[in-house]
C-alpha cells in the first residue's frame, strides 16, 4: 500500500489522521492544532469527571511594574491568560490550587477532581507557555529570569483571581515552582504540598557513580551538548511530524497502562489523555523551553531547593510514589533544615504520576495533610492512612 503525506499549511503544529479513499492509495494528512484545539481536547477528557466545573481564561496583563522579564516588556498585543479550571464545591470548603509538572497540564489531574472536590474549593491551572494558557515567546536567558516567568505570571494570576490563604499543590516541575512561589510569596499559601517534587536533589550528593561514568564519556558529552542546546521532548513531537501522534499513544498506553504501577487506564480514558496529552505537546514552543535554565542534564536542578529550605516559612507534606524516580531522600535532606512542620509520605503501587498510578493513595495522603483545614477546630489528629508509608 502507498502511502502519501499531503501538507496543509498552516502556523500552527499538526496531528494525524487517516483519510479513507473510495480507492487506494489511502491518504494521511495534517490536521492542525492550536490553543482550541487543547482546549476542545480537555473538554474531552474532563467528560470523565463527575463534578460541574466552569473554565476560564485569566487576564494576567502585561506584568508587574517594572519587572525585567522580557515578556512582560513585549510590545505584541497577544493576550497572557492563565487557562484556570475551576470545580463545583462548598463555599465553606478550603481552596486547593494544583500545579502540573513538566510536559502535563492540569487535565492531567482528571482521576483526582472528583474526590478533592468533595472535600475542597479547586483550582487547576495551566502554567504560563503551557496546555490551554497564551504561549508567549519564551524569551528568558537565565534561571532567574526562567524562574521569575513563572513564578511572577503565577502571582498575576492569584492577583486577577483574588486568592489568599489557599493550599498549593505542585507535581514534579509543578512542584519545584510552587516551591519557589511559597518561600517569595508565603503569607498567600498555608500549607504547600508536594508531589514527587522536581529540584530538591542535589547532583554532587545524589548522582549516581554510573550516572558520573556517562558524563564523562563521550556519549555523556553529546547528550550534555543536546540539553544545552534545549532539545526538548516537544521538539521531538513535533520534528517526527504525522509520526509524533502515534509516539505519544504508545507512551500513554505503556506508561499508564501496560507498565502501569498501580491502577491501569481504561481503554477510554487512555484515548482521550493522548489527544489532550497530543495537542498540549505539539502546539507552540513556549514554556517548556524553560528546561535547561532550571535543570542540568540529569534533571538536577540549577538552584536546588535544598540550599533554601532553612528559609522554608510554609508547612509542607510530600507525597511520592513508592517505585518514584525522584529520590524522597532529597526530601528527608531538606526536612532537617526546614523550621515548619514537614511530613514526607509514600504511597505504594504508584511512580512519579502518583496521582494517577494510585489516585486512592494519593487521595488518603493529600486528606491527611489537610485535615486540620478541612476540619477546623478539631483537635483530633486522624490515624495515618492504613498502605501509606510515612518517612
Amino acid at each position: 500500500m502507498n502511502v502519501q503525506i499531503v501538507a496543509v499549511s498552516t502556523a500552527e503544529s499538526s496531528q494525524l489522521t487517516t483519510k479513507q479513499d473510495p480507492s487506494p492509495p489511502c491518504r494521511l494528512k495534517w490536521v492542525p492544532t492550536s490553543t482550541d484545539h487543547i482546549v476542545e481536547a480537555e473538554k474531552h477528557l474532563l467528560s470523565l469527571v463527575k463534578t460541574g466545573y466552569k473554565t476560564e481564561q485569566v487576564d494576567i496583563g502585561s506584568g508587574p511594574s517594572g519587572s525585567k522579564i522580557k515578556w512582560f516588556r513585549s510590545s505584541s498585543n497577544e493576550p497572557r491568560y492563565i487557562n484556570t479550571v475551576t470545580f463545583d464545591s462548598s463555599q465553606d470548603s478550603p481552596t486547593i490550587v494544583l500545579i502540573h509538572g513538566y510536559g502535563a497540564s492540569q487535565g492531567f489531574f482528571f482521576r483526582n477532581f472528583d474526590t478533592l472536590a468533595s472535600k475542597f474549593q479547586v483550582i487547576a491551572i495551566d502554567l504560563l507557555g503551557w496546555g490551554g494558557s497564551s504561549r508567549p515567546d519564551f524569551t528568558c536567558k537565565s534561571t532567574e529570569e526562567t524562574e521569575a516567568w513563572f513564578i511572577d505570571s503565577f502571582e498575576e494570576w492569584r492577583k486577577a483571581k483574588n486568592l489568599t490563604n489557599f493550599i498549593l499543590l505542585g507535581h514534579s516541575f509543578g512542584g519545584y515552582v510552587a516551591s519557589k512561589y511559597s518561600l517569595k510569596h508565603p503569607e498567600h499559601v498555608k500549607h504547600l504540598i508536594l508531589a514527587g517534587p522536581a529540584g530538591f536533589a542535589n547532583e554532587s550528593e545524589h548522582s549516581s557513580e554510573q550516572f558520573a561514568k556517562f558524563k564523562s564519556s563521550w556519549k555523556g558529552a553529546v547528550a550534555d551538548h543536546i540539553w544545552e542546546c534545549n532539545f526538548t521532548p516537544q521538539k521531538l513531537i513535533r520534528g517526527l511530524g504525522p509520526w509524533g501522534r502515534n509516539i505519544v499513544q504508545k507512551y500513554t498506553g505503556n506508561r499508564f497502562g501496560s507498565y502501569s504501577q498501580g491502577d491501569p487506564l481504561t481503554e477510554e480514558e487512555s484515548k482521550l489523555l493522548t489527544e489532550y496529552f497530543y495537542h498540549t505537546l505539539a502546539a507552540k514552543a513556549s514554556g517548556e523551553l524553560c528546561l535547561k535554565y532550571i535543570f542540568s542534564l540529569g534533571a538536577f536542578a540549577r538552584k536546588p531547593l535544598l540550599e533554601s529550605a532553612s528559609e522554608w516559612k510554609v508547612p509542607t507534606t510530600f507525597i511520592y510514589g513508592v517505585v518514584d524516580w525522584m529520590d524522597y531522600q532529597g526530601a528527608e535532606l531538606a526536612r532537617k533544615e526546614m523550621k515548619v512542620p514537614c511530613d514526607i509520605i509514600r504511597v505504594p503501587q504508584a511512580g512519579h504520576y502518583v496521582f494517577i498510578d494510585n489516585p486512592s493513595g494519593f487521595h488518603e495522603a493529600v486528606l491527611y495533610a489537610c485535615h486540620k483545614y478541612i476540619c477546623p477546630g478539631s483537635s483530633e489528629v486522624p490515624l495515618f492512612p492504613q498502605g501509606l508509608t510515612a518517612v
